[in-house]
């Protein structure tokens, strides 16, 4: 696997552990209709969160959450709608991003580095048109 698809899928297991902590519980991860793909879908209280998780491994080229672009939207609209519709629910839907940013610690008296990761949750990051 590509290092970039690893990062990617350290930083869905990071959001979906991130979000547990927070009390959410996680309906259904890398579900997809279509051409879309919806990283995780998870419910709190009446509202279900439709979460687009962007990992990166430095800041060098950008916000994690500036990598959600237009189409990508379009087609996660197009997919929550399928999934709210053939679940037969009755439920807010709200479009959460989960920004990860890894940093790397530096080593001290000898001792390796180590990466840690920085996690961002935007609620509400942005609206179906």
């Amino acid at each position: 696997m590509a290092e970039h698809n690893e990062l990617g899928k350290l930083g869905e297991e990071l959001a979906v552990q991130f979000l547990k902590k927070e009390g959410y519980e996680i309906l259904e991860t890398n579900w997809t209709f279509q051409k879309a793909e919806i990283d995780i879908i998870a419910k709190t209280e009446n509202t279900l969160a439709i979460i687009e998780v962007k990992t990166r491994s430095s800041l060098d080229f950008g916000l994690p959450q500036d990598f959600v672009k237009p189409k990508k939207i379009q087609l996660l609209v197009k997919a929550v709608n399928e999934y709210v519709v053939s679940n037969n629910l009755d439920i807010d839907v709200r479009f959460d991003i989960i920004a990860i940013t890894a940093s790397v610690q530096p080593s001290v008296s000898g001792y390796k580095a180590g990466k840690s990761f920085d996690i961002e949750h935007l609620k509400d990051a942005f609206y179906h048109f």
